[in-house]
């Protein structure tokens, strides 16, 4: 095999992807990426040794954020911004240990893992070392298995960590697990009970984070609000803005203001239209289009300029009007497409060049039109809280179901429009990430005023239904979280939806269904402990499962 790489829900087969990943990564950059990861867990050691010696590094903490987010699923897709990547962690490692020698302490390198070590530069280099650092590197299953669940979970944790360090909000407790973890992937010595006491604690600081990403953006921009979102289009040229970074939706905003060009957000990014400081601004139009992965068909359509703050990007088919029109920022990156550079000394990112460029487009062409409904986080469902309590008591709502996680492209996921559609009307689903694609524009209807349909926001939102979840279970006064009337229906197709399965886990939640396909990643023996600790289960067909959900 010329790669091997399992850690998303389109893994090839259930298996791995050993030729291109299904996310279109060739196999070059996918082992890139195997080094780059390498390279962390030799960071994380050397900064891990510099905090015991009572000094923490801020550049190395925000590389490490960066570096685990650009190796998230359909990412980062630039080949060199990898390479450079990897070097400046080389130069940074060879730094901390020139520190640690300053403050007097010497480390046996002969009792390190190679990670720590490891001091290859070129590109050849690193295609070599690629064959000895890939994920079978591990022979034990199991080990192999808890590791990757911990390191995909670690993946998350730093993607929603860098959102909040963006906005000023950081804690050092997270970087300091987030290097903890990586190192412990390097532990032989850790047996398997080792790994799940590591796996726990994982999910643990995936609450940690999400808490501290949900006060970096409420403090920011308002606690999200009942909104109904235009989905139609104006007459003026547009700018498209996807993935999930909030600091980047306002630098836009604010340097957009007053040029006669429209922002419109995509996929992800929807929930922007739910926050207060973002609706002052006449020119921010609405959401355009659906999920991530029709971006092919919905970029062409749009006509402007569209950039891409975070993942999902689907490589462009070769045949496309768009492709001189997309530029990234952050952790995302395309090969031949412009990269906007980071903030200087806490200013704004420079997004003046994608500005001039829309002025040149035609405006959007209109797909669709109407509002759909959103803005529902733990702040705004709790001024309900009577109402929904009421409701529940009353008889008039049944059941909620959480219906939060990831949407992708395969079939299977048909699965979720219909369960949704075959849900009885006394019936209320709980979403938040771009799952809610598959339902969403549906006519369900509400219940009372209450609609059928919560949108909490982002993946990261996950946090506002747990919030929602723990409210009620003390509102009926319930002494256990899986007494409430809710059933955990999820979607998963990358590593944020793992954390947010892990956070779950951590909190207590039993009983939770996963789709379209468990990870790849499981051992079957790992999957054996989930299934009796947790209940974790996987899906069936909709209608058989909805009454089975119902009969409970």
């Amino acid at each position: 095999m010329s790669m091997f790489c399992f850690q998303c829900q389109e893994a090839a087969k259930g298996i791995g992807c050993t030729v291109k990943g299904t996310c279109g990564k060739e196999a070059d950059l996918a082992n890139l990426m195997d080094v780059l990861m390498f390279t962390c867990k030799g960071v994380s050691i050397w900064a891990n040794r510099l905090r015991e010696n009572g000094e923490e590094d801020d550049e190395v903490n925000r590389y490490i954020l960066n570096s685990l987010f650009t190796t998230i699923t359909n990412a980062n897709f630039d080949k060199q911004a990898i390479v450079e990547r990897t070097r400046e962690g080389i130069q940074l490692r060879l730094r901390l240990e020139k520190r640690l020698e300053e403050k007097g302490v010497t480390m046996n390198k002969a009792e390190l893992p190679e990670c720590a070590t490891w001091n290859g530069y070129t590109v050849d280099e690193m295609e070599r070392k690629a064959q000895d650092v890939g994920i079978l590197n591990t022979e034990n299953e199991d080990i192999r298995s808890l590791r990757e669940l911990v390191v995909y979970g670690v993946k998350g944790i730093a993607a929603y960590a860098e959102h909040a360090d963006n906005l000023g909000h950081k804690n050092s407790e997270i970087h300091k697990f987030i290097q903890h973890a990586l190192e412990a992937t390097t532990d032989d010595s850790l047996s398997v009970d080792d790994l799940i006491n590591l796996v726990m604690e994982t999910g643990k600081h995936g609450v940690d984070v999400m808490a501290l990403l949900d006060k970096a953006n409420t403090s920011a921009y308002g606690n999200p609000e009942i909104t109904k979102v235009n989905i139609g289009v104006r007459n003026n040229p547009g700018i498209l803005i996807s993935g999930h970074d909030l600091r980047d939706m306002e630098d836009l905003l604010k340097q957009t203001e007053g040029t006669g060009v429209d922002v419109y957000t995509h996929s992800e990014m929807l929930s922007a239209n739910y926050y207060p400081a973002f609706k002052k601004y006449d020119h921010f139009v609405g959401n355009y289009g659906n999920s991530w992965w029709k971006q092919n068909e919905e970029f062409e359509t749009f006509n402007g300029p569209i950039l891409f703050t975070t993942n999902c990007i689907v490589p462009p088919k070769k045949k496309n009007t768009y492709n001189d029109r997309v530029y990234t920022t952050g952790s995302s990156g395309f090969e031949g497409w412009k990269h906007i550079p980071e903030r200087e000394n806490g200013g704004m990112k420079d997004f003046s060049e994608i500005i001039e460029h829309a002025k040149k487009c035609d405006p959007p062409q209109e797909i669709e039109n109407g509002e759909i409904v959103g803005g529902f986080a733990h702040n705004q469902v709790m001024q309900l809280a009577d109402k929904v309590v009421d409701a529940v008591k009353s008889g008039a709502i049944k059941r909620f179901f959480v219906m939060a996680g990831c949407d992708g492209r395969f079939k299977s996921r048909e699965y979720y429009t219909e369960f949704a559609e075959q849900l009885p009307e006394d019936t209320v689903i709980l979403t938040a990430g771009c799952a809610k694609y598959r339902y969403n524009k549906l006519q369900l209807g509400d219940i009372g005023g209450i609609p059928r349909v919560l949108d909490a926001g982002q993946c990261n939102d996950s946090y506002s239904l747990a919030v929602i979840a723990m409210n009620l279970q003390k509102a009926f006064g319930l002494d256990n979280l899986n007494d409430l009337p809710i059933t955990y229906n999820i979607a998963w197709y990358e590593q944020k939806a793992v954390i947010v399965l892990l956070a779950l886990l951590y909190l207590g939640v039993k009983d939770i269904h996963l789709g379209p396909t468990l990870p790849a990643f499981l051992s079957s023996n790992v999957a054996n402990v989930l299934v009796e600790k947790f209940g974790i289960a996987g899906i069936g067909e909709p209608k058989e499962d909805v009454e089975m959900f119902m009969a409970e």
